[in-house]
C-alpha cells in the first residue's frame, strides 16, 4: 500500500507503507491536513493476537503483537454510502491465513474516524484470537505534551471527568539510553454488563504547548454494549492509541474462528478538534448521524415519571390518578409509570418476569389508568426490565436453562434474579410476546427499559468458548432485538436504563431514543451530572430528573426545575399536592422547555467554567448552534453555595461572539424569596456575567 490521503473537508486520513511493507496510519487530521510524527512513529492498522501467536514483548500493552506486525496490504477501496465516506483496507497473514478487514468511515463534514476490524478465518485449521483492535493510531504527539481525560461513572454519580498528565502514567525512562519505549500505557477497561459502570467507554487527549499545534484534542468512545477496553502509551518518539472491544485479558473473552468464519469487532469512534469543546461538539454531530432515525429525536415531548422521590415503586391506580391529572394540567405529553405495576406481594424484585398487571394495585384494570393517561391527552408509558427473571417467577421454571446466562452448566443467580439470554429462542419470544401485549395491546407508546443487575465475566452457554464471549454475543442479541421491537412498533419510543447511567454507551444510545443520565434523588447533587450529561449524550436523548415537592423550598424547585431545561425533562414529583404558586413555577419550566426545544437537537455543548467537579459550588452548561448555524446560545449556570459566596459569576461564551447582542433570562421568571436575578452581556470581551440570586439556584440565559 504506497501513500493513500482519504477523507473530506474535516477529517484527513493519511496512509503509507514502510520497507517491510505494513501499512500505517502515518497521520490523522482536519480542514484537510493530516498532523502526525512521520511513519517510524506509525503502528500497523491492527494488532491481535491469537493463542499461540502473542505479544512480541511483555507488558500491560495491546500493541506490538506478533500477528499485526505480520498482516501485509492486499487491497483496499474506498466507496461513498450517502454522506459516509468508506475505506476498506484488506491485510492478509499468508502463515495463518487470517485476513483482517478494517472498515473506517466518516460522516461528511464531520470530523471523526469510525473504525472496526472483520477477521475471516481463509486457513485450514481454527484459530482462537484473544484480542483485536478496533482502531490502532501511532504518530500522536509525545507524552510530555498531552492530557489524559477520563470520566468516572458510578451508581447516583455519573459523568466525573478528571485529568492526569499522560506523562505521569507514562514515565520518560530514557529511550536514549535504552533504545526501546516504556513498557507502560495508561489502561481503562469496562467489564461486566453493565458498559459504563466505574468509567465511561470513553476518554480524551489533549495537547498543550507547541505553537502552531496547540489546543489540539481526540475524544473518543468505545461503541460496547459489554466489555471494552483502551490504552495509551509512548512509541519511537510519539504516542500510540488502541481502541477496542473485550479481551482475553481483561474480561476472559476469546473468538474460535473456524475455517470460513468471520468476527467482527466493535466499532470505535476518535472525534478531532481544537480542544475539548470542539472534539465533543464533532462527537455529537456523529452520535446524530449514526443513530437509528425516529421522530422522537426532534419533538421531544415531556414526559411525567411517577418513581423519582414520588411513588418509588409502589404504584397503585388511586395513587396515579391525581398525578396523571396534575402532569397532565403541568404540561406533560407522556405519562410512564414506573416499577412496581406489576406486583401483588410487596416483594417484588425476586418475582419479576411475567410482566402481568396487578389486580391489588389496579381493581379495574391497569387498561384504566392507561385510559385516564390518553383521555388528559397525553401518552400511556410502563417500565420494564426485560433482562431479567426473578428466582420465584414463574417463568424461571417455565424456560429451559440454556435461555438464561450460566457457568459451567450451572444458571446463574444475582441478587435473587437470572439474566435472560437473547440469543435464545425461547428468551427471545417470551420478551416479543410481552412486549406486543403492551404495546400491541394496551397501546403503550413509552417504555422505560431498566436493567438493575450487572454480571460479569459473562456466560458460557453451549458454543461459548469464554464468558466474556457469551457476554458480548447476548449484548449484540440485546441491541437486535431492541431494532426488530421498533421495526414492528415504528413509532414506540424507548428509554434506555441501567440503575440510571450504568449503560450509557454509544452502541446502545444508538438503538434508543432517551437516555437515562442517574437515579441520583438529591437535588443539590444532580447539577454536576446534568452539567455533564452532554459529553456522553446529546442534549435531546439526555433525560434529567426535575423533581419538585410541596415540601421543598422555592429555591430548591427552581433548582430541579432549571437545571433539566438543556436535556430530556424527566419530571416527577407530587405535583398534585402543590401550591398553586409552587405549581406555576413547574407549568412555567414545561412552557420554557416546550419554547426552546426545538433548539436542541441542532445545539452543541460546551463548559464556559470547564468541565464540572463534583463539589463544585458554580458550574455551568451551554449549547450552542451546531455546524456554524445561526441561532440562539443557552447557557445554564447552577450555584449550589450558600448566600455568604461569590453572588455573581462571569463566563467567557465564545460562540459566536460577534452576533450576539442580548441576554435573557428564560427560567425562573423571577427568583425565590424576591431577590433579583440577572444576566449581563458584554458583546466586546464575549462575557455572560450572571446574579443568580441565593443558593441554592439554577439560571437559564438566551443569548440572541
Amino acid at each position: 500500500m504506497e501513500k493513500l490521503t482519504w477523507g473530506h473537508a474535516a477529517l484527513t486520513a493519511e496512509f503509507d507503507s514502510g520497507p517491510d511493507g505494513v501499512p500505517r496510519l502515518a497521520g490523522l487530521g482536519g480542514a484537510g491536513a493530516a498532523h502526525g510524527t512521520g511513519l517510524a512513529a506509525a503502528l500497523p492498522l491492527v494488532d491481535l493476537s491469537a493463542v499461540g501467536h502473542g505479544a512480541a514483548w511483555s507488558g500491560p500493552r495491546f500493541t506490538g503483537t506478533a500477528l499485526g506486525a505480520r498482516l501485509r496490504h492486499r487491497r483496499h477501496t474506498v466507496a461513498r454510502d450517502g454522506a459516509w465516506h468508506l475505506l476498506t483496507v484488506e491485510l492478509h497473514d499468508p502463515a495463518l491465513a487470517l485476513t483482517a478487514s478494517v472498515e473506517y468511515s466518516s460522516p461528511d463534514g464531520v470530523g471523526v474516524l469510525r473504525s472496526r476490524v472483520r477477521l475471516r478465518n481463509d486457513g485450514r485449521a481454527p484459530v482462537v484470537v484473544q484480542s483485536v483492535s478496533s482502531l490502532l493510531l501511532g504518530a500522536l504527539p509525545v507524552p510530555d505534551r498531552l492530557t489524559a481525560l477520563r470520566a468516572r461513572n458510578d451508581w447516583l454519580a455519573e459523568c466525573r471527568w478528571y485529568t492526569e498528565p499522560l506523562r505521569d502514567a507514562v514515565a520518560d525512562v530514557s529511550l536514549a539510553a535504552h533504545e526501546h519505549d516504556s513498557r507502560a500505557a495508561l489502561v481503562l477497561a469496562g467489564r461486566g454488563s453493565w458498559p459504563s459502570d466505574g468509567h465511561l467507554p470513553m476518554g480524551a487527549l489533549v495537547e498543550e504547548g507547541g505553537a502552531e499545534e496547540s489546543g489540539r484534542a481526540w475524544v473518543w468512545q468505545v461503541e460496547s454494549p459489554a466489555g471494552w477496553c483502551w490504552d495509551a502509551g509512548e512509541f519511537a518518539g510519539g504516542t500510540y492509541l488502541s481502541l477496542g472491544g473485550p479481551t482475553d485479558a481483561e474480561h476472559q473473552w476469546r473468538v474460535r474462528l473456524d475455517p470460513g468464519e468471520e468476527f467482527v469487532t466493535v466499532p470505535v469512534a476518535l472525534a478531532l478538534g481544537s480542544g475539548f469543546d470542539d472534539a465533543l461538539a464533532a462527537l455529537t454531530a456523529y452520535r446524530r448521524a449514526v443513530r437509528r432515525p425516529h421522530p422522537d429525536h426532534s419533538t421531544l415531548p415531556v414526559v411525567f415519571n411517577d418513581y423519582m422521590n414520588t411513588l418509588m415503586g409502589d404504584p397503585t391506580a388511586e395513587r396515579l390518578e391525581p398525578l396523571i391529572d396534575a402532569a397532565a394540567a403541568a404540561g406533560a405529553e407522556c405519562f410512564c409509570i414506573d416499577a412496581g405495576w406489576y406486583d401483588d406481594t410487596r416483594s417484588w424484585w425476586d418475582g419479576v418476569g411475567e410482566w402481568q398487571p396487578s389486580r391489588r394495585r389496579f381493581p379495574d384494570g391497569i387498561r384504566a389508568v392507561l385510559d385516564r393517561i390518553r383521555e388528559r391527552g397525553m401518552a400511556a408509558g410502563l417500565w420494564l426490565e426485560p433482562e431479567v427473571v426473578g428466582v420465584r417467577s414463574p417463568v424461571a421454571a417455565a424456560l429451559p436453562d440454556d435461555a438464561f446466562f450460566q457457568r459451567d452448566g450451572i444458571r446463574i443467580e444475582e441478587q435473587g434474579r437470572h439474566q435472560l439470554d437473547l440469543r435464545h429462542p425461547a428468551a427471545r419470544a417470551h420478551l416479543d410476546k410481552t412486549v406486543d401485549r403492551i404495546v400491541g395491546d394496551w397501546g403503550v407508546r413509552y417504555l422505560k427499559l431498566d436493567y438493575n443487575i450487572t454480571i460479569a465475566p459473562g456466560t458460557t452457554g453451549p458454543g461459548d468458548l469464554s464468558p466474556g464471549g457469551g457476554l458480548l454475543g447476548h449484548a449484540r442479541a440485546y441491541l437486535e432485538w431492541l431494532a426488530e421491537v421498533q421495526d414492528r412498533h415504528p413509532g414506540l419510543v424507548i428509554e434506555n436504563c441501567a440503575s440510571g447511567g450504568m449503560r450509557m454507551d454509544g452502541a446502545t444510545l444508538a438503538v434508543t431514543q432517551v437516555q437515562s443520565t442517574s437515579d441520583q434523588q438529591d437535588p443539590l447533587r444532580y447539577p454536576p451530572i446534568a452539567a455533564a450529561a452532554p459529553t456522553a449524550v446529546p442534549p435531546e436523548q439526555s433525560a434529567v430528573w426535575a423533581y419538585p415537592q410541596p415540601e421543598f423550598s422555592d429555591a430548591e424547585n427552581l433548582l430541579t426545575l432549571g437545571g433539566a431545561l438543556l436535556g430530556r425533562i424527566h419530571l416527577s414529583g407530587h405535583l398534585d399536592r402543590m401550591a398553586p404558586h409552587q405549581f406555576a413555577q413547574v407549568r412555567a419550566a414545561v412552557a420554557v422547555y416546550r419554547e426552546i426545544r426545538g433548539d436542541l437537537p441542532r445545539s452543541v455543548p460546551f463548559w464556559p467554567l470547564g468541565l464540572p467537579g463534583w463539589t463544585d459550588d458554580w458550574l455551568a452548561l451551554g449549547l450552542r448552534p451546531g455546524d456554524g448555524r445561526n441561532g440562539p446560545v443557552y447557557v445554564s449556570v447552577w450555584r449550589r453555595g450558600d448566600a455568604a459566596g461569590d453572588a455573581v459569576r462571569t463566563l467567557s461564551v465564545p460562540y459566536p461572539a460577534a452576533r450576539l447582542v442580548r441576554a435573557e433570562v428564560l427560567y425562573p421568571a423571577a427568583a425565590a424569596e424576591g431577590a433579583t436575578v440577572r444576566a449581563d452581556w458584554d458583546a466586546d470581551r464575549a462575557e455572560l456575567t450572571v446574579a443568580p440570586g441565593p443558593g441554592p439556584a439554577c439560571v437559564l440565559v438566551r443569548l440572541t
